[in-house]
This record gives structure tokens, C-alpha cells and sequence, in this order.
């Protein structure tokens, strides 16, 4: 079971050390497995680290997923307003290597949550091998009458449109409990559970309002407005929902066969989260954006009450899946994420690894490399361009620029960051480029 939270804070979980939001079924959830602390997303945005689990691959090998798609399927940069034109902005199924290679194990497959890879029916959760699937299709709905900021509703079952009554969280809690009520003790099977909490729009769960939220766009004020004591609450009620399927793998006598996952899939915007002690926020390259929580339990393979730094990535968590079931990925696609939970379980050193990021919107572009405790960093926005170079063992808010003082590795990450471009290039090419 893999469950991911949808733009939440490294700082707004209280075992990450968050003082004014407890959540003690996510922190059982810790105490009971590893919690790593130098984890990171794929992306600073949804769509690119949401890519990247489901491939087990670096996103830009896909083409045109290395932003989050706009409301509508909107595309944000060049390469993705190509393939919008062309109707094919989304995760192609022949990209996607986790769901399908479950299902044909033999694993009942199930969604609950925010989907963001794509509008088209060809892009949808039963193309890439889900059995059920309840979708908000993009990248924010509001969290009573399920509807983008445009007023255009967008919950999905499956490959159709549906409405339902309810708090997104709760539907999706719900949803798998009823999911777990009904499975086969003799059955594998994977749940994903992407919650869409606590992002935006902040909506108290017990304050319906009398109408739909609607806004301009995603990015406007009135959208992304909202206070710490609202977020407090959506934050507690996903930590709610997650202590309550965990208890139903208790009461269905299943807990102690599934592995269960918990992530967050970039950092917190600035509305009221935090991202402490980190400097920056999604969107941006900076620790905000992608050091993100996660943790892990499996009874019986991976130690309880663990907590662990080695460098972790979304995609690990891809190949993790996949090792835990005993499968290989199809000939021809090597993975770019390791196998860590298996590392973990079979008690191996954490392994020597460089991590990449690229990050496109608009003019702008993040492109990051980490070796060691060197990160360097750099951001192309039109006509200006700025870098950086830190030591996060020494400087993990990213206060110190050493850009000047450290001219050699800087070169050095530069070159190791120009190589993994050549080697990432997209399976999706626009005319041209």
C-alpha cells in the first residue's frame, strides 16, 4: 500500500519535528518502520514525481511531464504545449512500468485519489493497469464539490465521469477501507492512496461551504489563500484516514503481510506550511521543494523504530515495489531507482549515488545535481540566470553560497549534470528540438 500526500511541508508532520500539528497515526506509522530523513522527490511539482513513481524512471525520459499539467490539460512549457495540441499530454501507458507489471503478477490493483497524468482517455488510470481507479483527474479539486478552479467537475471512476458526496479525504479513506473489507486474504494486491491533502484550496473538512469554490486559475490568490489553523485541520483528517486503513489491515488480519508506504510528493507551497528547516518551496529546486518526508513499514523484512539518512528518491520506492514482489522490469527499460527498502531489509551500507532534477515552467528552468553533500543548483527565468552551489552536511538550509569558493566542483557537477541531460533524453520529441 502506497500512500502520498499532495504538497505537504517536510515541516508539518510532528515526527519531522512539527510542533503545532500532531499527527500520531503517521508517526505510529514511523515508529513502527524507517523514517528516513534525506529523502527526496522526483520533482518540486506533482505530475513530474507522480511520472517518475510509476515508471521508476527518471520523468524526462517520458517527454513533456517535467511540470505539473494545467487544469484542462493545460501544457506549461514548450515541449508540453506540443503534445497538448496533439492531445497526447499525460503519462503513455508504454512508459508506465509499476501498475501493469502488479497486475499481470497477478495483484489487484486500486486507486484512490489525485491522478494529474493526463485528461485523455487514453492517459487514464485503467490504461496503465488499475482495476478501479477514482480519480481527480488534474492537479487540484475543491474538497467538497470535486471541481478545478474553473467550476468543471472532475472526479472520475475509472474511465467515467461521477459525482459523488463527500470530503475528498473521506471519500478516499472510505474508499479503501471498503477496498480492504472485501479483499481476498489469498490475493496480493496494491493500493495507492494519493491523497489530495493537504494542497490547496484550503477547506476545512467540517465546514462545507453552500456553493463551489471557483477561482480564475490554480496559481491565483484567492485559490491558494488560507490560514495555519485551516491547514491544521486538513492535515489531521489525512492523518485521520491514515490511522483508520491502517486499523482496517488490523481488524482484516493483513497488516502483517502488506508493506506499507507513506511519501509526500514534492514540498509545501507558501500559504501557511512549513518546510523547516529547509529553505525554499515547491516549484523551486531548493530543499523546500523536494526533500520530502517518507517512511516505510513491512513486519518481519524491515527494522522497527528506524531511522535512517541514506539519499532516497521517489522512483526507489517504484523498484522497492517491484523487488518486494519478486518482479524484474521488462527487458529494455532499466530502472533508474534502486531497490532501498530491499538494502534496508538485507541490512547493506547505504550506496555512493548521484541524484538529478530538472524542472520546467514557462521560461523558467531548475535544473539540480546532488553527489555526496555537494548540491549544485541553477535557475534560467527569460533573460537572467543564477546558481549555487551548497554543502548540506554542513549547510542543509542553504544559506551558504560556495559558488565562488569551490570554482573545480562546481565544474565537476556541471559536467555530471550535462551528461545525465544526454542520458535522459525524451522517448517524446517536439519536431525540432
Amino acid at each position: 500500500m502506497l500512500i502520498v500526500a499532495d504538497n505537504l511541508g517536510h515541516g508539518d508532520l510532528s515526527c519531522y519535528g512539527c510542533p503545532d500539528i500532531p499527527t500520531p497515526n503517521i508517526d505510529r506509522l514511523a515508529t513502527q518502520g524507517v523514517r528516513f530523513t534525506n529523502f527526496y522527490a522526483n520533482g518540486p511539482e506533482c505530475s513530474p514525481t507522480r511520472t517518475a513513481l510509476l515508471t521508476g524512471r527518471y520523468q524526462q525520459r517520458a517527454g513533456g511531464l517535467e511540470c505539473a499539467l494545467g487544469s484542462g490539460n493545460v501544457g506549461r512549457y514548450d515541449d508540453a504545449i506540443w503534445l497538448a495540441g496533439q492531445r497526447q499530454l499525460g503519462l503513455p501507458p508504454s512508459e508506465s512500468t509499476l501498475i501493469a507489471l502488479l497486475k499481470q503478477a497477478g495483484y489487484r490493483t486500486a486507486g484512490l485519489g489525485k491522478w494529474h497524468l493526463g485528461y485523455e482517455q487514453h492517459f487514464l488510470p485503467p490504461q496503465h493497469g488499475f482495476d478501479y481507479f477514482l480519480a481527480s483527474l488534474g492537479g487540484t479539486i475543491d474538497y467538497f464539490y470535486h471541481n478545478e478552479p474553473d467550476g468543471t467537475p472532475a472526479l472520475y471512476e475509472n474511465n467515467r465521469p461521477i459525482r459523488r458526496d463527500g470530503y475528498f479525504t473521506d471519500l478516499i479513506t472510505d474508499g479503501a477501507i471498503d477496498f480492504l473489507r472485501k479483499q481476498p486474504r489469498n490475493e496480493p494486491f496494491f493500493l495507492y492512496l494519493p491523497y489530495t491533502a493537504p494542497s490547496a484550496p484550503f477547506q476545512h473538512p467540517d465546514r462545507q461551504p453552500d456553493r463551489p469554490k471557483i477561482s480564475t486559475a490554480w496559481d491565483t490568490s484567492d485559490w491558494q489563500a488560507g490560514t495555519r489553523d485551516v491547514l491544521r485541520a486538513i492535515i489531521q483528517r489525512l492523518d485521520r484516514g491514515v490511522g483508520a486503513v491502517l486499523q482496517t489491515l488490523d481488524e482484516t488480519d493483513q497488516a502483517a503481510t502488506t508493506l506499507v508506504i507513506f511519501c509526500s510528493d514534492n514540498g509545501a507551497y507558501p500559504i501557511a506550511a512549513s518546510n523547516a528547516p529547509f529553505r525554499g518551496y515547491a516549484s523551486e529546486l531548493f530543499e523546500g521543494g523536494i526533500h520530502v518526508a517518507c517512511m516505510a513499514r513491512w513486519p518481519g523484512r524491515l527494522p522497527r523504530g528506524v531511522v535512517d539518512d541514506r539519499l532516497g528518491m521517489t522512483f526507489d520506492l517504484s523498484a522497492s515495489i517491484l523487488a518486494a514482489a519478486g518482479l524484474e522490469p521488462p527487458a529494455g527499460r532499466q530502472l533508474d531507482g534502486i531497490d532501498i527498502l530491499g538494502q534496508i531489509a538485507a541490512e547493506k551500507p547505504a550506496p555512493s549515488r548521484t541524484l538529478y532534477w530538472r524542472a520546467r515552467r514557462a521560461e523558467r528552468t531548475w535544473k539540480a545535481v546532488r553527489d555526496g553533500d555537494l548540491k549544485y543548483l541553477s535557475r534560467q527565468d527569460a533573460g537572467q540566470f543564477d546558481e549555487w552551489l551548497f554543502d548540506l552536511a554542513r549547510d542543509p538550509s542553504e544559506k551558504s553560497n560556495l559558488i565562488a569558493a569551490r570554482p573545480d566542483d562546481v565544474n565537476r557537477l556541471k559536467q555530471l549534470l550535462a551528461a545525465w541531460e544526454q542520458d535522459v533524453q525524451p522517448a517524446r520529441k517536439r519536431p525540432g528540438n
